[in-house]
C-alpha cells in the first residue's frame, strides 16, 4: 500500500468517526479533511474546490431554493380538511400521509418532503384522534424510501449517477432508479404503516409516568399559593407527580442541597422535565403557573409549536439569545429537547436539531419569526397563498422535472425553474440563498474531491482485492450483495451523500474487478445509502422525528430492523432482475 492510498484511508476513517460522534459541525470536518487531503498531496490545489462547480452540488442547490416556495404553498392544507371529513380508517390515514410523503420525495430532497407533508398528517392527526407517535415516524422512513425512485429523489442518487457518467460516459436516466426503489418504496411504507399501531398503540396524552416514551418538555413554572407542591420534597415530585427536577430558584437564587432536603415553597421557580400531558394536566390542577403574557388577551394571540430546522438560524443558540422572538413579543414557553443538557435556568438552554419549541403571542409575530429563523410550525400560523398562486410553482417544477427525465441535464432544467420563480416573484434568490442549508452543501462539495482520491490513488482497488478475499466478488450477485449491506451498515451513522461518495469508486472497482456492467452495483450504493431506519441521527428526518414523536433510541430500532431486512432482501432481488 502507497503513503497516498494508506493516509487517505486514516483521513477517511477519522472524518466518519467525527461524522458520527456528531461533536463537531459537519462543515468544520469536511473542510478540515479537505484541507487535510490537499496536504497529504491526494489531490493538486486546482482540484480542492471543484466539487462546488460539480452538477451535482447545483442541482441540490436548486432543488432546495425551489423546495422553499413549494414549502410555503400549503396546498396539500386543502387536500388533508377534505380527506378528514371522510372520516377514514387510521391505517388509511398513517399509509396514506406516508405515501404523499414519499410521492412528493421523489421529485426532492427527504427533508423538504417530511418537512411538507408533516404539518398535513399532524393535522389530520388531531381530527381524527390518532396519536402522534403512529404519524411521525412512518413520514419520515417514507420521505427516505421515496427518495429511492428517481435522480433527483436524494444526494446519493446524484452522486452515483455523476460516477457513472464519469466512468462510463453517460449516467443513470431520471427513472433508472425506480425499477428497485418504487417496489421498496411501496413495500416499506405498507410495512411500517401496518406496523405502527402494534408499536405505538397508546394514545399521546395516556402516558403519564417518567419513563413513559411520550414526547418530554423541559418547563420554568412558578408555584403558586394554592398549588400541591407545596411543602414537597423535590426527590418525591417523579413518584408523586410525573416530573423530574432540575433546580429550584427562590428569590432569584438557586437552592443547592440534596433533592431530599430542597422543599418546594410558594412562590418557587421550578425548572423540570416530564410529559407534556403531565404539565398540563399540573396546570390545570393550578400545581404550577406560567407567568402571564402581555399578549395573552389580544384576539390574535395563539400557542405554537415548531420544530428546528437542520438549516435553521436557531441551532446552536441559547433560548435568552433568540431575540428574532424576543422583538416580536413572542415567548418561548416549553421545550422539548432530544437530548436536554441542563445547566442553569430555562434561558441558559441550548438548542440543536430537532428540538420542540412552544410559542406563546400574536399570531402574525409568531408566523414571521419561524420565517425568519427557519423553523417548521407544526400547526397552521398564517393562512395559505391563494389557490392560483399555490399551485403555478408545482408546475413550474414539474416542467423541470419533465425536462430533467426527457434528458436535459438536471442542473439545466431546474436552474430554468428557478429563474421562472424568480421572474414571478415566487423566490427571491438573495433571501432563498442564506436561508440554505449551507452546511449540508458545504460537507457535499468538500467531500466530492476526497471521493475521487479514493480512485485517484489506487485506494478502492486495494479495499475491492482485501473485501474479495471475504467475498467471490466474480460472481455479479456476491459483489453487489456486500455493497448494498456495507452502505446500508454505514448509513446509520454518516449521512447518505458521504456513504455514496466513499463507496462509489469501491463499487465500481468492484464492477471492474468482475467484468461486471456497473450500473448495478452503482444503484446498490444509492439505494443502501438511503435505507437508515435503524438510529435517530443517521438522517436529519429521523432526528427530527425523534423529537417531535417523543420516540426513544430503542423505537427507532423495534421499527426499523424488519423494514431494513425487508428492504435488503426486496432491492437485492430486484437488482439481481433488473439489472443483471
Amino acid at each position: 500500500m502507497t503513503f497516498e492510498q494508506a493516509s487517505l484511508l486514516i483521513l477517511l476513517l477519522a472524518m466518519l468517526v467525527l461524522f458520527s460522534f456528531d461533536r463537531i459541525r459537519i462543515e468544520l470536518v469536511s473542510i478540515a479533511g479537505l484541507l487535510a487531503g490537499y496536504a497529504l498531496g491526494l489531490y493538486p490545489a486546482d482540484q480542492i474546490f471543484s466539487g462546488f462547480a460539480s452538477p451535482v452540488v447545483i442541482t441540490v442547490v436548486e432543488i432546495l431554493l425551489i423546495v422553499q416556495v413549494l414549502a410555503r404553498a400549503r396546498v396539500f392544507d386543502r387536500l388533508a380538511a377534505r380527506f378528514a371529513a371522510a372520516r377514514p380508517s387510521d391505517f388509511t390515514v398513517i399509509s396514506g400521509a406516508s405515501s404523499l410523503a414519499g410521492f412528493i420525495s421523489i421529485f426532492m430532497n427527504n427533508i423538504g418532503a417530511f418537512a411538507i407533508t408533516l404539518p398535513v398528517a399532524l393535522q389530520l392527526g388531531t381530527a381524527l384522534t390518532i396519536p402522534r407517535r403512529q404519524l411521525v415516524m412512518p413520514l419520515s422512513f417514507a420521505a427516505l424510501l421515496g427518495g429511492l425512485v428517481s435522480l433527483i429523489g436524494t444526494p446519493a442518487n446524484l452522486l452515483v449517477s455523476d460516477a457513472l457518467a464519469k466512468a462510463s460516459g453517460a449516467g443513470f436516466r431520471f427513472f433508472d432508479f425506480a425499477y428497485v426503489g418504487l417496489p421498496v418504496a411501496i413495500a416499506g411504507i405498507l410495512l411500517i404503516a401496518f406496523r405502527v399501531r402494534r408499536l405505538f398503540p397508546e394514545s399521546d396524552e395516556a402516558p403519564a409516568t417518567i419513563s413513559t416514551g411520550a414526547r418530554r418538555i423541559v418547563v420554568e413554572r412558578r408555584i403558586p399559593d394554592v398549588s400541591p407542591l407545596i411543602g414537597v420534597r423535590l426527590s418525591d415530585c417523579p413518584t408523586r407527580f410525573g416530573i423530574k427536577p432540575h433546580a429550584l430558584i427562590r428569590g432569584d437564587k438557586f437552592v443547592f442541597g440534596p433533592l431530599e432536603q430542597s422543599i418546594i415553597a410558594s412562590g418557587d421557580m421550578l425548572l423540570a422535565e416530564g410529559a407534556d400531558a403531565v404539565f398540563a394536566g399540573l396546570a390545570a390542577a393550578q400545581a404550577l403557573m406560567a407567568d402571564a403574557h402581555p399578549h395573552g388577551l389580544q384576539p390574535d394571540f395563539t400557542r405554537v409549536e415548531a420544530v428546528v430546522m437542520p438549516e435553521s438560524t436557531l441551532v446552536g443558540s441559547r433560548v435568552r439569545s433568540l431575540e428574532v422572538f424576543q422583538s416580536r413579543s413572542v415567548a418561548i414557553t416549553a421545550l422539548s429537547m432530544r437530548a436536554p443538557r441542563i445547566e442553569g435556568r430555562f434561558l441558559d438552554l441550548q438548542l440543536s436539531i430537532g428540538d420542540i419549541l412552544t410559542l406563546e403571542g400574536p399570531r402574525t409575530a409568531i408566523a414571521e419569526a419561524l420565517e425568519e429563523s427557519e423553523c417548521l410550525p407544526l400547526a397552521q400560523t398564517a393562512p395559505a397563498e391563494p389557490a392560483l398562486l399555490s399551485w403555478r410553482p408545482f408546475a413550474l417544477f414539474a416542467c423541470g422535472v419533465a425536462a430533467s427525465a426527457a434528458g436535459l441535464h438536471p442542473d439545466i432544467a431546474f436552474a430554468g425553474v428557478v429563474l421562472v420563480l424568480a421572474m414571478l416573484n415566487h423566490l427571491n434568490i438573495r433571501q432563498a440563498m442564506g436561508d440554505l442549508n449551507w452546511p449540508i452543501i458545504i460537507m457535499l462539495a468538500a467531500m466530492i474531491p476526497i471521493g475521487q482520491a479514493v480512485a485517484g490513488t489506487g485506494a478502492a482497488e486495494a479495499i475491492a482485492g482485501w473485501l474479495s478475499l471475504v467475498v467471490p466478488i466474480g460472481h455479479p450477485l456476491s459483489g453487489i450483495a456486500l455493497i448494498l449491506f456495507l452502505a446500508m451498515a454505514l448509513t446509520p451513522f454518516v449521512n447518505n451523500a458521504t456513504v455514496a461518495i466513499v463507496l462509489a469508486p469501491i463499487a465500481l472497482e468492484f464492477a471492474r474487478t468482475g467484468r461486471h456492467a456497473p450500473d448495478a452495483y452503482l444503484i446498490a450504493v444509492a439505494v443502501g445509502a438511503s435505507l437508515d431506519f435503524l438510529t435517530p441521527f443517521g438522517h436529519h428526518n429521523n432526528t427530527l422525528a425523534m423529537g417531535i414523536g417523543g420516540y426513544r433510541f430503542s423505537d427507532f430500532l423495534r421499527a426499523g430492523w424488519p423494514l431494513a431486512v425487508l428492504s435488503y432482501g426486496l432491492a437485492l432481488f430486484l437488482l439481481a432482475l433488473f439489472w443483471l
